[in-house]
């Protein structure tokens, strides 16, 4: 049986109180179909296609995208640098949406630009490019 004690009462409180908060002091990521992208797309809000030129090569990207790599072939990354890119392209609350190959490091950098860094407004295609592709949905090739 669960005994609780006036302090325990309060540290509970405290705890559920917290998780709420830190919750709610972010906007939440927008996990984007195919569908939902081509709708903000049609409201100009841009799409940063964070692969490397190679995978741009590879498959092509989608007409219009800022090409702005985050991860090497190695997985480094140079923050400061991604980040003076990013301001160019979208401010902290202006709407973008982050594309990479299968939905995987666009999670992980919209996640850390949300929780992180205060960006409101971060959506990423969660199924990536080699989805959009499947799917029938239109690549240019870069330039």
């Amino acid at each position: 049986m669960f005994h609780c004690t006036k302090s325990k009462a309060i540290i509970l409180f405290i705890l559920f109180a917290s998780v709420f908060l830190t919750v709610n002091a972010s906007a939440e990521v927008g996990n984007l179909s195919n569908e939902q992208m081509k709708q903000l797309m049609a409201e100009n809000v841009p799409v940063i296609d964070i692969r490397r030129p190679d995978e741009w090569q590879s498959t092509g990207i989608v007409d219009g995208s800022q090409l702005m790599t985050f991860f090497d072939a190695r997985g480094n990354f140079n923050m400061d640098k991604w980040l003076a890119g990013l301001d160019k392209v979208a401010g902290k609350s202006d709407k973008f949406i982050l594309i990479c190959r299968s939905g995987n490091r666009t999670q992980q950098v919209s996640n850390f630009l949300d929780k992180k860094l205060g960006y409101t407004q971060v959506y990423h295609l969660k199924k990536g490019i080699n989805n959009w592709i499947q799917s029938g949905d239109k690549v240019v090739s870069v330039q």
